[in-house]
């Protein structure tokens, strides 16, 4: 199970891998809606993740669809945001 980054414990969900489709159905049918724990259980399908990046546009700055040039926002500091929060204590 995928667990949070900052906390360590689980994010409250899982992938499955099954050996055929009639199988993923049939674990669908008989799982979704029962309860774990006191807790209702939501199982579906994976769905493909959808990726909404634009290209870069022209000129200073890059991508958000923003023209170039007078006005557009610099670019974001690179780096994690521990290093940004660590240079800040520091000051």
């Amino acid at each position: 199970m995928p667990s949070d980054r900052a906390t360590g414990r689980p994010r409250g969900f899982a992938f499955v891998e099954f050996s055929s489709p009639e199988e993923a159905v049939r674990a669908i049918e008989t799982f979704d809606g029962k309860e774990l724990d006191g807790r209702p259980l939501k199982i579906n399908e994976a769905e493909e993740r959808r990726r909404s990046f634009a290209p870069p546009s022209p000129g200073y700055g890059g991508g958000g669809g923003r023209p170039g040039g007078a006005g557009a926002r610099p670019p974001k500091p690179k780096g994690s945001r521990r290093n940004l929060r660590r240079k800040k204590r520091s000051l």
